[in-house]
């Protein structure tokens, strides 16, 4: 299977969206009030993910404009947030145990979220 995005339904007549490979999460989104607003959202990662730089945090790296921040959470392990030009977090990862595992899924939207199918479930 391919890489694509996915709209769902959540909470409260909302929507949110993923970014996924085999049916396996890779980034997520907060919830959207309209659809409309989660294909958006959607089409400027297909856009500026690509270009955007990677900032890691955990080595008090910083950035501005569209960019990949590499988080350290409490207990060592990393996440990876992609985070807007307005300073918004788009989406983000599950905590992963490595650093390089947290890279990878940076690559992965950098390199397969453009040309990503859509799939509408909402």
């Amino acid at each position: 299977m391919a890489h694509k995005f996915n709209i769902t339904p959540a909470a409260n007549d909302q929507f949110k969206f993923d970014f996924s490979y085999n049916s396996e999460k890779i980034f997520w989104s907060e919830n959207y009030k309209q659809k409309a607003s989660a294909r958006s959202a959607i089409d400027s990662l297909k856009k500026n993910a690509p270009d955007a730089i990677i900032v890691d945090l955990s080595r008090d790296e910083t950035g501005s404009g569209y960019r990949f921040e590499i988080v350290a959470s409490k207990d060592g392990q990393h996440f990876v947030r992609f985070v807007a030009s307005n300073g918004e977090t788009m989406v983000r990862t599950e905590t992963y145990a490595s650093k390089a595992s947290a890279k990878n899924a940076i690559d992965s939207l950098k390199k397969n979220g453009p040309g990503a199918e859509l799939a509408d479930e909402a």
